[in-house]
């Protein structure tokens, strides 16, 4: 399988972020994904969002109880922080960054706080952007049972309806990032093991990637 080269800039690696509704399974794929590109020969570091540093601690232990624009600010202070410590120095060696959660969650989650998509997009402004942005999509129905089944891990999965509201969030967000120009990359997860969704994604980045490198020629 060819390995996941950078188009641009050769010393650097690529930078790949997961977002999706809650429940679309992003952590148990972000962990089948990485053992197929470790596999396949990347060096991989995994990551998320918030982050395990101390902003991305904070946030997680406010987040029940901070809500709207003071939320959001902390979410994207994290966010740059993760970039500045550790999202930045691993792709500078080299290493395929996948991060569970990026700039698509910062642009949804306070949503249900009633905050202005515009103000989520200029407090994001200034991140860097993906190589590619996987947004995993889910029949809202299907993840909601999900939920119910694994139970609500935040205050925002307890909303009435929040898994239909999650998804029309982010298919708002998605078109923004398009629009944009990011580079994204759709997949539907509602019927296939995690697994599967791994492999389809693995076969898609390979030729996303290779197709990429021959327009830069």
């Amino acid at each position: 399988m060819p390995r996941l080269r950078p188009f641009s800039d050769h010393q650097r690696g690529l930078f790949i972020s997961v977002d999706g509704p809650s429940g679309a399974g992003k952590s148990t794929l972000v962990g089948h994904l990485a053992q197929l590109l470790v596999a396949g020969g990347e060096d991989i570091h995994l990551t998320l969002e918030p982050s395990t540093g101390p902003i991305g601690a904070l946030a997680r232990d406010l987040t029940e109880t901070v809500t709207g624009h003071a939320l959001a600010c902390l979410y994207a202070a994290d966010r740059y922080h993760h970039l500045d410590t550790e999202i930045r120095p691993h792709l500078e060696t080299g290493k395929t960054v996948i991060s569970d959660r990026y700039i698509p969650s910062g642009l949804v989650m306070q949503r249900f706080d009633g905050i202005d998509p515009a103000f989520l997009w200029a407090l994001n402004a200034e991140a860097d952007r993906p190589d590619l942005c996987i947004i995993l999509e889910a029949d809202p129905a299907i993840i909601a049972r999900r939920l119910v089944d694994r139970g609500a891990h935040n205050r925002f999965q307890l909303t009435a309806g929040s898994s239909h509201a999650e998804a029309h969030f982010y298919r708002q967000a998605t078109d923004r990032l398009v629009q944009a120009g990011f580079d994204v990359l759709r997949i539907d997860c509602s019927q296939r093991p995690p697994e599967e969704v791994a492999v389809a994604i693995r076969d898609r980045l390979v030729a996303f990637f290779a197709q990429a490198t021959e327009t830069e020629k």
